[in-house]
């Protein structure tokens, strides 16, 4: 082999190196675009959606929740649809291992046990909030006692229900607690139990 063999052969291999790198960037820049795109326009679906079905304005006059929740799901899909694309970016670029695949493993199940805990409380709580609700067990305006604490009812949402004691304080009670305790209703001096 000859010296300009040698050269030519170096050279070949360096294009097809930097070919390969090329071709690698531009489709990972592909990618990366319409990865956002779709991200996008699948979190301004979900929100259209959630939109049209009023989630938002149903919260709010069922248990008197100010959570946009549309645009909390608008954002979780958006974000999750990018961290999906670059993790196909870095694993088009070769830069994606086993470690990477962990961490967007653990990344997601952070997500999720978040998820699961911040809704543990409120998910039975509005599961009660519909059943005083619905059988009207409880009124607004109605003096009861639970607990040892007594007070007149001046609100029940889904979640919890407002006693007012008549030194002025408010207590909120969660719904769920409600259902599983022992209410004593007050009417005209007359003590009745009501027993959940």
């Amino acid at each position: 082999m000859t010296v300009t063999e040698s050269v030519i052969s170096i050279t070949e291999k360096i294009t097809s190196n930097f070919s390969e790198v090329f071709t690698n960037f531009v489709v990972s820049i592909i990618i990366l675009l319409i990865g956002f795109i779709i991200g996008k326009l699948l979190g301004r679906i979900a929100y259209n959606f959630l939109h049209s079905l009023e989630i938002n304005k149903s919260l709010k006059k069922l248990g008197k929740i100010n959570i946009n929740i549309e645009e909390i799901i608008e954002t979780f899909i958006t974000y999750f649809i990018y961290f999906i694309t670059i993790v196909m970016v870095l694993q088009q670029l070769g830069l994606a291992t086993t470690v990477l695949n962990m961490i967007a493993g653990a990344v997601i199940i952070v997500i999720i046990l978040s998820t699961l805990l911040g809704i543990k409380d409120f998910i039975p709580n509005m599961i009660a909030g519909i059943m005083i609700q619905r059988k009207q067990e409880l009124k607004k305006g109605e003096i009861i006692k639970i607990k040892g604490m007594q007070g007149k009812i001046i609100g029940i949402t889904l979640i919890e229900t407002k006693i007012e004691t008549k030194t002025g304080d408010i207590i909120f009670i969660p719904n769920a607690v409600l259902t599983k305790t022992e209410i004593i209703r007050i009417k005209n001096k007359d003590t009745t139990k009501h027993k959940k």
